[in-house]
C-alpha cells in the first residue's frame, strides 16, 4: 500500500516533468526513479502476495509446493490441505478478529498437523501393491553380492 501511496503522489509530479514545467534537472531523475521504484515493488509485493494467499488457501508451505510431501502412504501433493476455510483456521487461527493482529492464536503445536485422510486403496501408486513382509533372511540373501 505504500508503494502505491509513493507512485500516486509522485504521478502528478510525473506529468510536470512530462509537459516540461520541473525546472532542476535533478529533480527530472529523482522524479523519475521513485516512479520507477515504487511501481516495480509495487508489481512484485502484488505478486507475492498474491502466491502466499494462494498457499494459505492450499495449507502449504513454499517447499512443499515446490517438493510434494512424502508420508508413510506415499508422495501426497495436497496431504494438508483440509479445505480452504479450514486451511485459513489453520494459518490464522479460529478466531476471526485476530487475523491480522501478529499474535499466536493459531490452533497446535507446531510439531503435528491435521491431515487429509487418504485411504491406501484410492492412492494411485499404492493400489496394486501386495502388503509387504519382513523377514529378515530373504533380506540377508539380498544384500549377498555373487
Amino acid at each position: 500500500l505504500y508503494c502505491l501511496y509513493i507512485a500516486t503522489t509522485v504521478f502528478n509530479y510525473f506529468i510536470k516533468y512530462w509537459r516540461g514545467e520541473l525546472p532542476s534537472v535533478r529533480s527530472k531523475f529523482h522524479v523519475l526513479f521513485l516512479l520507477f521504484v515504487a511501481c516495480m515493488f509495487f508489481v512484485s509485493l502484488v505478486i507475492l502476495f498474491g502466491y502466499h494467499c494462494w498457499l494459505v488457501s492450499r495449507n502449504k508451505t513454499t517447499l512443499e509446493a515446490f517438493c510434494t510431501p512424502v508420508f508413510t502412504s506415499g508422495p501426497e501433493k495436497n496431504g494438508f490441505n483440509l479445505g480452504f476455510i479450514k486451511n485459513i483456521q489453520q494459518v490464522f487461527g479460529d478466531n476471526k478478529k485476530f487475523w491480522l493482529i501478529p499474535i499466536g492464536s493459531s490452533p497446535g503445536d507446531g510439531h503435528s498437523f491435521p491431515m487429509r485422510s487418504v485411504n491406501e486403496s484410492q492412492n494411485p501408486l499404492l493400489a496394486n501393491e501386495e502388503p509387504w513382509e519382513d523377514n529378515e533372511d530373504e533380506t540377508r540373501d539380498d544384500m549377498i553380492l555373487y
